[in-house]
């Protein structure tokens, strides 16, 4: 895996570059797209405190596992892994309970975070496991890489077969469509601290743009400026708003509207690393500050409207190439340009 996707995407304060946008790979995407427990063992084996260290052995021999979370009373409190085992055995102290051992500060990866996260995690800390936590805190699963390898193959193997069969359906829906002027909406409501579906607005509109005809390069680039905008109305915004996206056979137009707090100083926001994120959304690796920034790196024109109180409209728009075009999609039933 080259540089993860979560750093190609700004959220850890690096800007986007035009060369970014052609480099992400497909794998890259889907580490993004699919979902920690998409991928995660749900089946755990878990150990007690108070077990000793030979259960331990018989434990990961037995299921061929390399580490086990530790539960008390339903809580986790601790991972036990080969590494731990070995010391015991070291130390010839097999009977020992546990808890001697085993690693109390324990690093989680939430549910509903991107598999890119635990990834990040893996580079970062150098372990081989983590606990899948929910947004309680409980213990719902365990990742691994092998667990993401798995994931990740077999979600490449699926979205080849089903995207053959739609891309050739919409590439050919269209041919025999003339107008002066035709558009397709898609309109998506996006709710406010809605972590856990964040970014399949976004996802659903790349897709949407392969089966139309884009190039992987154009839908990555659309796909990355609709996902800043996506996110940026979970995390600001008081109530949500609509993310809308106006396809055109020359030109591919973005908006987000909603009536949040609205923007003091939009020359300020557009700074790196500026941000108003609210602390939970800062604890989630949220609110880095860039996503104005990467945004004004995918696309050809960038607009904000906004005032304090009263909400927040942003404007994209992609110019395509003169080599790339979509294939007519069907007039609007609220009419052209809406």
């Amino acid at each position: 895996m080259s540089d993860s996707l979560q750093e190609l995407y700004g959220r850890t304060g690096r800007t986007i570059t035009d060369r970014d946008a052609q480099d992400i790979t497909r794998v890259e995407e889907l580490s993004y797209d699919l979902k920690t427990s998409d991928v995660m063992s749900r089946d755990v084996q878990c150990l007690a405190p108070m077990d000793t260290m030979r259960a331990v052995f018989d434990l990961l021999r037995k299921h061929h596992i390399s580490g086990a979370p530790v539960m008390e009373n339903d809580t986790l409190v601790g991972v036990i892994s080969q590494e731990d085992l070995m010391r015991a055995m070291a130390d010839g102290d097999q009977h020992a309970p546990i808890q001697k051992y085993m690693t109390e500060k324990v690093i989680t990866v939430k549910s509903y975070e991107p598999v890119v996260k635990a990834l990040e995690i893996f580079a970062r800390t150098k372990i081989g496991r983590l606990p899948v936590v929910d947004e309680n805190e409980k213990l719902v699963g365990m990742i691994t890489k092998g667990d993401i390898t798995r994931g990740v193959l077999v979600a490449i193997r699926k979205d080849y077969q089903e995207e053959e069969i739609r891309r050739y359906r919409a590439s050919h829906l269209f041919e025999d469509i003339i107008s002066d002027r035709t558009s397709l909406i898609l309109r998506y409501k996006i709710k406010p601290r809605d972590f856990t579906n964040g970014g399949q607005a976004s996802s659903h509109i790349k897709r949407a743009l392969l089966r139309l005809g884009a190039s992987p390069q154009l839908a990555r680039q659309c796909g990355i400026a609709v996902y800043e905008a996506e996110m940026n109305l979970i995390i600001h915004s008081n109530n949500g708003g609509v993310l809308r996206v106006q396809v055109e056979p020359r030109r591919i137009l973005m908006q987000t509207s909603d009536d949040g707090p609205g923007i003091p100083d939009v020359k300020q926001a557009l700074q790196p690393g500026w941000s108003t994120a609210s602390e939970l959304a800062r604890s989630m690796g949220f609110g880095a500050g860039m996503g104005l920034v990467n945004i004004q790196r995918c696309v050809n024109k960038m607009d904000i409207e906004s005032a304090t109180g009263k909400g927040t409209k942003l404007f994209m728009e992609i110019h395509l190439r003169s080599d790339e075009k979509f294939k007519a999609p069907p007039e609007s039933p609220e009419g052209p340009g809406v």
